[in-house]
């Protein structure tokens, strides 16, 4: 009886190990199949000895983990043709994107033996040829997307027997004859814009808007609904027709009518708005905002650039549809939370007032992204472009160090412990040591405050939003809050140099130790700048009353705090050459208490790269939550 009992474990340990272990061997190996002889430019986390379905880029499995069911790789650098007998094994595909890279050759065949396909996307690469004759193959499409490509040849009537399909762009391709009736019941969306289309319209497409058909030789034809009619001629009821002035009197009254009906509209539209924006016009807590953090749209020649070791696929078009809630409006532009269709989530900060050229911004920008250390926020992906300038950073779930050291106070608040404080002061202070000694030297952060300083694995200090000072052109006096952070001898922010940044890193160790923001007011309309108050309080001898009232909770912390405060006033010296240099800051915040237990010291070599902050991302997404 026992042996049997130990016989019905192991086999019940055996059925569960095969379930963790299970995954799509065949589709794995088509897919290294198709990367290994893919020409491309960024690399993925594809390899034999990792799982597929938990850990590579781009894929996604079904829940029994028996197939790859959906494929995203957009903007990897793709160049060439794609490889024959590689996509065709994964005959359970349903998702296929493809978008954003340089990828030529015809139509691929490969894609052919995807009986399953749903949502097809290979826009913006360098396709050309004419259009499969036969779209009857994938009768569950349910979205085509070939724009900007070099297409040519005549739209295939085949798509009429696309009964699921909602969506069909087929716009920016050199498409040529006449358009077909589709006549799709399900058809939502349409683009067949710029193309050297000709011939009329069909009547089951003229539900669309002409930007649709823009761009091409073609003609309406509206039908007798909608042809324009014309009234007759207002006679008077004897039949005679009216007299001048009797019409006169009708179009006298009609612009009037005409006039008020216009104001009544605008006084409508207006109240709507101001409904809509509220009078101050800051977002609440989780609220989305209204715009995104991109406008316009991709033009296939700005791109985002992406730096090594970013291992998330997605492109320029994924953070225009993307979710956006507005994180804060500093000095330099706005942050946004962007969450992406496939659950990912980074952090997209739209610069403002760009005051430098392509050339000039793209250099900072490189020097910016090859910084990697741990108490760092590496740049990911930067883009450029004449109206858009934007920079894409990790998402670090626990917020900023502002938020968590001035978020509302009460009774359900969890204070920052003094030792977290601690961790925060000196992974900053590190991170700023690592930037000055980048560019020989002479990389100045120029924007250091709390807002702008978050917390990473370990709970130390990270510093983000490096190197801008110099590309923004201000163009208006900085808030008081960002003013509180500058040094004095700082009146133009391109000036900054890594003097000042001490001075501003000296304002955050006071912002820790207080608890107070560098600009505040005392209740009435005094306004406080915390240096000032920190000094005179100092100077009566006051010490005390300085700290934080949340941290007089924790015993045995006063002598650390007072070294704290030392330093701090030591950084926020009225002369540059009287503060000390970060390095010396950061050992002498070390010897406070040594209470590091995975952070690596400052000794050791910037160049070692530590392992980012995970990105905050829900479970796996399903298919339908993965769509583009």
């Amino acid at each position: 009886m026992e042996s049997l009992f130990i016989f019905s474990l192991i086999i019940l340990f055996g059925l569960l190990f095969s379930q963790v272990i299970a995954e799509p061997v065949e589709d794995k190996q088509a897919l290294l199949d198709f990367f290994n002889n893919f020409p491309h430019s960024r690399d993925l986390n594809w390899n034999q000895s990792s799982t597929v379905c938990n850990n590579w880029t781009g894929v996604i499995c079904s829940p029994d983990k028996s197939r790859i069911i959906a494929l995203r790789l957009p903007g990897i650098g793709f160049h060439g043709s794609i490889p024959s007998n590689t996509l065709s094994r994964l005959s359970a595909l349903e998702i296929l994107s493809l978008r954003s890279n340089q990828i030529t050759g015809p139509f691929p065949s490969d894609l052919f033996n995807l009986k399953n396909l749903s949502f097809l996307y290979l826009q913006f690469n360098h396709f050309s040829g004419p259009l499969p004759s036969n779209f009857s193959f994938w009768k569950n499409l349910t979205v085509i997307n070939l724009a900007y490509n070099a297409f040519n040849g005549s739209i295939p009537s085949s798509i009429s027997n696309l009964t699921q399909l909602t969506s069909l762009n087929f716009g920016n391709n050199l498409l040529s004859g006449e358009i077909p009736d589709f006549d799709l019941p399900n058809l939502q969306q349409l683009d067949l814009a710029n193309n050297n289309l000709t011939g009329s319209i069909p009547k089951s497409l003229l539900k669309f808007s002409s930007s649709a058909f823009s761009g091409n030789n073609v003609s309406f034809s509206p039908s007798p609904a909608q042809s324009p009619v014309f009234p007759p001629t207002p006679k008077s009821k004897n039949g005679r027709k009216l007299s001048e002035s009797a019409l006169l009197g009708i179009i006298i009254g009609g612009c009037v009518i005409g006039l008020l009906a216009f104001i009544f509209l605008l006084v409508v539209c207006c109240s709507k708005r101001k409904g809509e924006n509220g009078s101050s016009g800051k977002l609440q807590k989780g609220e989305r905002s209204p715009d995104k953090p991109i406008q316009g749209s991709q033009d296939g020649t700005s791109r985002l650039v992406f730096f090594e070791g970013f291992n998330y696929a997605f492109d320029l078009e994924d953070l225009l549809r993307a979710s956006a809630e507005v994180l804060g409006k500093g000095t330099f532009g706005t942050a946004y939370k962007a969450v992406l269709e496939d659950a990912t989530t980074v952090v997209v900060k739209r610069l403002k007032e760009v005051g430098v050229g392509k050339r000039e911004f793209e250099q900072q920008m490189e020097l910016v992204g090859k910084i990697r250390h741990v108490n760092v926020a590496e740049l990911r992906a930067y883009y450029y472009s004449k109206d858009e300038k934007l920079m894409v950073y990790d998402y670090y779930s626990q917020g900023s160090v502002s938020a968590l050291l001035h978020g509302k106070r009460g009774a359900d608040r969890i204070p920052l412990d003094w030792d977290t404080r601690l961790r925060i002061a000196i992974g900053a202070a590190r991170g700023i040591a690592c930037i000055h000694t980048e560019n020989n030297g002479k990389l100045v952060h120029g924007n250091i405050k709390s807002s702008n300083i978050f917390l990473n694995t370990q709970n130390y200090g990270c510093v983000s939003d490096l190197g801008l000072s110099t590309l923004i052109n201000p163009v208006s006096p900085p808030v008081p809050r960002a003013t509180g952070y500058r040094a004095p001898e700082v009146t133009d922010t391109k000036k900054a140099a890594q003097p000042s940044d001490i001075y501003s890193f000296g304002v955050l160790l006071l912002e820790l130790l207080t608890g107070k923001s560098p600009v505040h007011a005392t209740g009435g309309d005094e306004v406080v700048h915390l240096v000032r108050w920190v000094q005179s309080v100092v100077r009566e001898e006051w010490t005390a009353e300085v700290f934080d009232v949340e941290l007089m909770r924790y015993p045995n912390i006063e002598e650390e705090m007072v070294e704290m405060l030392q330093i701090a006033m030591a950084c926020v010296s009225r002369m540059p050459d009287q503060r000390p240099k970060i390095t010396d800051v950061v050992k002498m915040m070390e010897d406070i208490r040594r209470i590091d237990t995975g952070n690596r010291p400052s000794s050791e070599t910037k160049s070692e790269i530590s392992t980012p902050p995970p990105l905050e991302s829900t479970s796996a997404p399903t298919v339908s939550q993965s769509l583009q």
